[in-house]
Formats: structure tokens, C-alpha cells, sequence
């Protein structure tokens, strides 16, 4: 079985071309069950050709354009044996995780970077997200969510401080400035930044509190979402919405960004009685520091899935980003 590989030709085909590598990409395409069987695959990229491509594009979590780019192409080029391979892998691994689940919980898919809010066995909520890189990776892990963060300080942390902060600081003097970012000693006193030797930071000075007050360009956004864990690890919203409409979604630092964070809040703080949209959003707003228990202690369970099927039976694959794939783990004890 499996399909036959589509040849560089393709690459950048579109609606409405014509060249000999479509008959090839249809075929491909028919072989992955994203578009009917024709008798005859001719060399015209038409309507349904299009369509095929943003179906396959949608079930590989790709920017639906429609066109061969080069992550669809790449894409398109796995052999049927390493899929066949990933769903065997990732089936262990959901059955691994499905004795463990409660009727309503909230999942974070890493190498799909999304996050669902689930409520006896149907989603109500689906969010993009960004989630850690392979050098500062998201942990895999089972916890409950415990408390909001309305418009949090965001406290830098101690690496960031000597990884980012140093550079950024060489490069601009008044960066702490303009991101309203404030440095404390241990006893509260405000330190001013020109007093510390950047390019050579000591431990002490690398210990003071940095804090960023809340705001529209707090790294936080409007609000963070704590769950017991011992990594520093959490969920939160970001000023930084662009890289929401990327293929490959994986930037921070090991804490998860989530797109229309506003609506899941609301979802989490529904037992709370006293919460509704209008109410999150207009806290949103108004800047004022909260935080709030959520009395359901929804539990959140951080994943890897790269090969998932839905009711309807379309199998959907990401990229094993991690290399967790590769090491034919399943299990994240």
C-alpha cells in the first residue's frame, strides 16, 4: 500500500495551473482519502484539486491556503509506513491518558500547540495556542487549575533575566523603560537600570525582583491561569497575538499562550456563580489586579498527540516536534 511521493515540480502549484506534477499531487491526494476517486487524473489544478488541499492542509494543522507551500509539500511526502507508525504510537498513548480523565477537563495538545475545554466527552472550546520550544520545551504533566490572575505583574524569571533581558538591555538602554519592567533589591528598594553593568551582570544584581506592572504590553496580557505544578509552568494570554496565525507555533519559553483566553476563563469560573463574559471582559478592561479562586478545580492535563481520528473518522497528524515520536515514548511519568 501507501502513496507515492509528489515531486518538486509541485511545489508553489495552485488554482488554476496546469503541469504534468498535478496528475501526481491528485493521486496523492485520492490515496489519503482527501479527494474522491476519479477514473482520470488529469493536469488541470481545478476547484476540487483546491478543495483536496485545503483538506489535507486543515487535517495536518497547516495554514489552509490551498497552495503547495513548502510545509504542505514536506507534508505530503511522510510515507504512509511512518503515519501508519505514529497513530499505533499515539493510540497507546491516548488510551494511557483516557483512564485518567475526568467528565470535564481542559487538554493541551503540545505538537498541535491548541488547548480544549471538554465537558462529558464533547469539546466546548477550541484554542490556538503557543507552547514551548524544543530548547525550552512545555512539561507534560496532570494537574488542576486552582486560581485566575486578572491583568498579573509579570516577575521576569531568574534565566530570562541573564538570557534575554542582558541582550535586549545592550541593544536598547531604555528597554525596561518602555516595556514597564522595575527592578527591586531585597528590600524593596527601586534599583535604577543604568547602575547595573550589563554586559557583565553579577548573581546578586541577576536576584533582584524584576517586575512589569500590568498593562497592554505585559508579557502576561490580561490575566495568567495558575495549576499546581513545580515547574513555574502556566497558561496565560500575551500581547503578542501574530504568532497565533502561524504553522508551527512553538516560542515561549515553556508556559502556554492561548488565543480568546477571555472565553475560556469564563468557562473555568462557571461554578464560581458570580462570573459571566461581561463580567471577565470588563475586568479585562479595567486593569484592576485580581485574583480569583476557581472553585471547580478544573484539572488540565498537558499532552503529545501527533495522530488523532474524530467521530467522523478524519485522521489528523503534526509534526513530532519534540522528537518524542522518534523515541517511541508513551509514557510521560
Amino acid at each position: 500500500g501507501g502513496w507515492e511521493q509528489i515531486p518538486q515540480q509541485a511545489y508553489q502549484l495552485t488554482l488554476g495551473n496546469t503541469s504534468p506534477a498535478v496528475v501526481q499531487l491528485k493521486r496523492r491526494l485520492i490515496s489519503s482519502g482527501d479527494m474522491p476517486l476519479v477514473e482520470y487524473a488529469n493536469d488541470v489544478f481545478d476547484a476540487e484539486t483546491d478543495r483536496a488541499v485545503r483538506k489535507f492542509q486543515a487535517r495536518h494543522g497547516l495554514v489552509v491556503t490551498g497552495q503547495i507551500d513548502e510545509p504542505t509539500w514536506y507534508a505530503m511526502n511522510v510515507p504512509a509506513e511512518t503515519r501508519l507508525q505514529q497513530l499505533y504510537l499515539n493510540y497507546t498513548r491516548v488510551q494511557n491518558m483516557a483512564a485518567k480523565l475526568n467528565p470535564r477537563y481542559v487538554v493541551v495538545n503540545i505538537p498541535a500547540a491548541t488547548i480544549e475545554a471538554v465537558n462529558d466527552g464533547m469539546v466546548e472550546q477550541r484554542h490556538t495556542a503557543v507552547v514551548g520550544r524544543v530548547d525550552r520545551a512545555t512539561p507534560i504533566m496532570a494537574s488542576n487549575i486552582h486560581q485566575i490572575n486578572f491583568n498579573p505583574y509579570w516577575h521576569v524569571p531568574k534565566s530570562l533575566v541573564r538570557q534575554d533581558l542582558t541582550k535586549y538591555m545592550l541593544q536598547n538602554p531604555n528597554y525596561l523603560t518602555e516595556q514597564n519592567i522595575f527592578i527591586y533589591d531585597g528590600s524593596g528598594n527601586k534599583i535604577d537600570p543604568q547602575t547595573i553593568n550589563w554586559a557583565n551582570i553579577s548573581d546578586r544584581e541577576v536576584n533582584y525582583m524584576y517586575r512589569q506592572e500590568p498593562g497592554a504590553a505585559n508579557s502576561m496580557g490580561h490575566c495568567k491561569i495558575n495549576f499546581y505544578n513545580p515547574y513555574d509552568c502556566y497558561l496565560h494570554d500575551t500581547p503578542g497575538k501574530e504568532l497565533f496565525g502561524e504553522n508551527a507555533r512553538f516560542h515561549s519559553s515553556g508556559c502556554v499562550r492561548v488565543d480568546n483566553v477571555n472565553k475560556l476563563v469564563n468557562w473555568l469560573l462557571r461554578d464560581n456563580g458570580d462570573w459571566d463574559q461581561f463580567k471577565v471582559d470588563s475586568t479585562f478592561d479595567s486593569l484592576q489586579r485580581l485574583d480569583v479562586e476557581v472553585k471547580a478545580k478544573v484539572p488540565i492535563h498537558t499532552t503529545y498527540i501527533t495522530a488523532w481520528a474524530n467521530r467522523q473518522g478524519t485522521v489528523s497528524f503534526r509534526d513530532d516536534v519534540y522528537k518524542f515520536d522518534e523515541q517511541g515514548k508513551v509514557s510521560f511519568g
